[in-house]
C-alpha cells in the first residue's frame, strides 16, 4: 500500500515539475521575443537645423470696405421715368443716374416761377411809383415780402422736383441695377450699390498687447483668397481711440492702392503687419514641433551613422510660425538633426533609420497656387 502511495505521488511531483518546466520555458522564450522586438528601427524623415532670416510679424484677418459705399435710394416714392445708367458702370460724382416721374411738380414749379415774376414786376413798378409818393411805403414793403415768399417758393419746389431724380453722391462704381422702368418706388426702395474702389480700405483687430508694435504709416501685406499667389501692400491709417471691453481688441484700418480694382468690400483677407528688425534664429519645418500637456517638443537624432541613429526627445520654445516654418528661441542648435515625419512611435532612446526620399520643401511664405 505503501509502495503504490510513493509511486503515485513521485508521478504527480514529475507531472507538476514537467509543467512548471514548461511554463517557465514559455515565460523565458516570450520575453526573448519581446526583447528582440521591442525596439525595431522606427523609419523618420529629418532636416539639419540652421540659422536664418527672420522677421517677426503680427497676424489678423479683416474684411475689405469701400471707402465710400452706399446702397442708393430716393427719399420720395414715384414712377420710373428714365434710367441713365447700366449695371457696372463707372460713374462720376453729380452724374445723373434714375429719374421718377415728375410732371405734375414741373408744372407747379412753372406755376410758382410765374407768381415770382409777377410779384417782381410789382415791386418794381411801385418802387418807381412810390419816388412820387404814389404809394406808401408800406406798400412797398408788402411788395418785397410777397415776393421773398414767392421766391422761397420756387426754391422749395425746385428742392421737391430735385428729389424725384437719383445722382452720384461720389465716383466710384455702379453694382446690379435692382429696379424697372415704369416701376413704382417707394421712398428709400434700394436701386444700385455704388462702391468707390480705390483706395479701399482694411478693417481688422488686433490684440491690446500690439498697440506697442503698431503705428500710423506702418506697412501690411494683405491676402485674399481670390488671388491666393498674391500680396496687397498697403499702409495704416487709422488705429481706434479705445479699445473693446469684452474683447480687449483694437480696431485698426489700413489703407490700400487698388488701381485695378479687384479688390472688393466685403471680401475676407489676411493681414500681416512685420514688427520689429530681421534677425538670425534657428528655424525648423512646422511638423517638427510635438505639443503635448507639458509644452512643445522636438525628436533630435544623436549618433548618425550610416543612416541610423537614436533619437533624443527635447522641449522647446517657439515663436508663432510663418507659412510652414517656426522659429525656435531655445532648444536646438544650427546643426542638430531634427525628425519632421515618423515621430508618433518615437520616445528617448529610440533607433531611428533616416529616409529623406520624400521630404516636402518647407517655405516661411509659400504661394498657393491652384493646379
Amino acid at each position: 500500500m505503501m509502495k503504490r502511495m510513493t509511486i503515485m505521488l513521485c508521478g504527480m511531483a514529475i507531472l507538476f515539475g514537467g509543467l512548471y518546466g514548461f511554463q517557465t520555458f514559455k515565460e523565458i522564450m516570450i520575453r526573448k521575443a519581446i526583447g528582440a522586438m521591442a525596439n525595431p528601427p522606427q523609419t523618420v524623415s529629418t532636416v539639419m537645423a540652421a540659422n536664418a532670416p527672420w522677421q517677426s510679424s503680427l497676424s489678423a484677418v479683416g474684411s475689405l470696405r469701400a471707402v465710400n459705399g452706399a446702397d442708393l435710394a430716393l427719399q420720395v416714392a414715384g414712377i420710373v421715368q428714365s434710367i441713365e445708367f447700366t449695371s457696372g458702370d463707372s460713374v462720376a460724382a453729380g452724374q445723373t443716374l434714375l429719374s421718377l416721374v415728375a410732371t405734375d411738380d414741373v408744372a407747379k414749379l412753372r406755376s410758382l416761377q410765374a407768381t415770382a415774376e409777377n410779384y417782381a414786376i410789382v415791386l418794381k413798378r411801385d418802387e418807381e411809383q412810390i419816388k412820387f409818393n404814389a404809394v406808401s411805403q408800406a406798400t412797398v414793403d408788402s411788395d418785397k415780402a410777397n415776393l421773398k415768399n414767392a421766391q422761397a417758393l420756387v426754391e422749395q419746389q425746385k428742392a421737391l422736383l430735385e428729389q424725384k431724380s437719383l445722382k452720384a453722391p461720389f465716383s466710384g462704381r455702379l453694382g446690379i441695377r435692382a429696379v424697372d422702368l415704369g416701376q413704382y418706388l417707394s421712398a428709400g426702395t434700394s436701386i444700385v450699390t455704388l462702391q468707390s474702389l480705390d483706395p479701399i480700405y482694411i478693417d481688422f483687430y488686433l490684440p491690446q498687447q500690439a498697440l506697442a508694435s503698431i503705428g500710423i504709416g506702418q506697412d501690411v501685406s494683405v491676402a485674399v483668397d481670390a488671388f491666393p499667389a498674391e500680396r496687397f501692400t498697403g499702409q495704416i491709417t487709422a488705429i481706434n481711440a479705445k479699445v473693446d471691453s469684452a474683447s480687449r481688441n483694437v480696431q485698426v484700418r489700413a489703407t490700400l492702392r487698388n488701381g485695378e480694382t479687384r479688390l472688393l468690400p466685403g471680401m475676407f483677407a489676411k493681414v500681416e503687419i512685420a514688427v520689429g528688425k530681421p534677425e538670425q534664429v534657428v528655424t525648423v519645418p512646422l511638423t517638427a514641433i510635438v505639443s503635448n500637456s507639458y509644452g512643445d517638443l522636438v525628436y533630435l537624432v544623436d549618433e548618425l551613422h550610416d543612416g541610423q541613429g537614436t533619437a533624443r526627445q527635447m522641449f522647446v520654445k517657439t515663436r508663432p510660425a510663418k507659412g510652414d516654418r517656426v522659429a525656435v528661441n531655445d532648444g536646438i542648435k544650427p546643426g542638430e538633426t531634427v525628425v519632421i515625419a515618423g515621430q508618433l512611435k518615437l520616445r528617448n532612446g529610440s533607433p531611428v533609420k533616416v529616409d529623406n526620399s520624400h521630404v516636402p520643401q518647407a517655405e516661411a511664405a509659400p504661394n498657393i497656387v491652384d493646379q
